[in-house]
């Protein structure tokens, strides 16, 4: 799996997946990152690359000590189906 990329010019995290991006358009405050839009090509739908960008932005999210608000339904969805990750929600 690729490394997670803090975009800040963007505000979202990327991916690289096959030579193709899937992202997370977020907004951060001190202490919580409102997923914003979540999104990936369409190549890669079905595939779990979305689901591979939103473990490792739970993951950076518990080392930052930040809840997550996941105004995507995606985001939203995915957060409440993981067991490792529902904690964050805020």
């Amino acid at each position: 799996m690729s490394d997670l990329r803090d975009n800040t010019a963007r505000d979202r995290y990327e991916l690289d997946v096959d030579g193709q991006t899937v992202f997370a358009n977020y907004r951060r405050d001190p202490s919580v990152l409102t997923i914003l839009w979540v999104e990936a090509p369409p190549a890669l739908r079905g595939t779990g690359a979305a689901g591979r960008l939103m473990t490792l932005v739970g993951e950076e999210a518990r080392k930052q000590g930040w809840k997550i608000v996941p105004v995507c339904g995606y985001a939203a969805a995915w957060l409440r189906g993981s067991k490792t990750y529902r904690d964050l929600v805020a």
